[in-house]
Order: structure tokens, then C-alpha cells, then sequence
């Protein structure tokens, strides 16, 4: 099972970098996409124009060749304000422009045979005050036919906080292990 793991933090090595590493740390062929490393521009939405989308002359569709091959998305971002952070959002939001790209004619078709986990990191109790960002996730999963698979939050403010955490982390391993366990990977 080939697992793509879309980092949505601005902050290197990370609290969520952190805890998703955890989670694939055993796991073989992962690829991993920092989406500050990219760039990317944000969407102009031109759904509703005579010519439709404009080509981009930015690094998006390498990020879009990355993910279109693996049967498994994390996404993994910082709670900020209550929600994903800029880039993930900017990422996500130009699926609009792919749906509808002559580049990617089978977009849609190959979000359908995905499945997708959320993981997030935040400070003020994450636990409740993250769910809007996963209910957020849940309705982008089923607007696009991505399989929503689950979520896993941890507590973290400042760098290394997530340590803190023992249930987060416990539950970083148990989804690994899963992940293992449903690609087939022995020990």
C-alpha cells in the first residue's frame, strides 16, 4: 500500500511532523510532500468563466503527481485558529482547478480509490476545539470521494510539547500499526 503524507505545517520538525512521523516510522513506501517547500499559488477561481481554468505556472501539479499514485493520504496539519493551516487549505482548495484539468482527466476517479486520515496538533484543548477542522476534512473527503478513514489529534503549543501527550502518541502507534497490518507488511 503506497501511503502519501501531506504536510500542512509552516514550522520545521514540527508538534504534527512529529506525531505523524511516529505513525509511519515502520511503514515502507511512503512518500512524504511539505507543502512549505512548493510553490504554489492560490486558487482564481474561474469555474464559472466562458474559458474556464487558466494554466499555473507553479509547482502545484508536482505535488499532484506525488499524491495521484498512493492508496493512502495523511494529511497532517497544525490546528491554527481552529482550523488547517494556510498552505493545506491552498492546497486543497486548488482541487478545484485539477477536477477540472485537462492534465488530470481522471482526478476525481483516483480521489475515489483513496482513503484518507487526518492528523493535527494543537494547544487549547484540541480534543474539542479541533473538531471543527475534522468535521471540515470529513466533508472535503466525501465532496472529492476520498474514503474518510479517521483522525488522530495530539496536544502540543511549542516544539516538543507533543511529547507530553502519551495518548496521542500511544494512538500514533496503533494507526501505525493498522496502516501495517492493511498494506500487508509483515514483520
Amino acid at each position: 500500500m503506497k501511503i502519501g503524507v501531506i504536510y500542512g505545517s509552516t514550522r520545521y520538525q514540527g508538534n504534527t511532523e512529529w506525531l505523524t512521523e511516529e505513525v509511519i516510522k515502520n511503514l515502507p513506501a511512503v512518500t512524504k510532500i511539505d507543502l512549505k517547500k512548493y510553490q504554489f499559488n492560490d486558487i482564481t477561481d474561474q469555474r464559472h468563466e466562458r474559458n474556464g481554468f487558466l494554466p499555473v505556472e507553479d509547482e502545484y501539479g508536482q505535488i499532484i503527481d506525488l499524491i495521484i499514485d498512493c492508496e493512502v493520504l495523511i494529511f497532517a496539519t497544525p490546528i491554527y485558529w481552529f482550523g488547517m493551516t494556510s498552505v493545506m487549505k491552498r492546497f486543497i482548495d486548488r482541487w478545484s482547478q485539477t477536477v477540472r484539468d485537462e492534465n488530470y482527466p481522471n482526478f476525481n476517479q483516483q480521489m475515489n480509490r483513496k482513503q484518507a486520515y487526518i492528523i493535527a496538533v494543537g494547544g487549547d484543548n484540541p480534543l474539542v476545539k479541533g473538531m471543527p477542522l475534522i468535521q471540515q476534512f470529513a466533508y472535503i473527503c466525501d465532496f472529492i470521494g476520498l474514503e474518510y478513514k479517521g483522525y488522530l489529534i495530539g496536544e502540543g503549543n511549542k516544539p516538543l510539547d507533543i511529547l507530553k501527550d502519551e495518548t496521542a502518541i500511544k494512538e500514533a502507534h496503533t494507526l501505525g500499526e493498522r496502516l501495517k497490518k492493511e498494506g500487508g507488511v509483515q514483520e
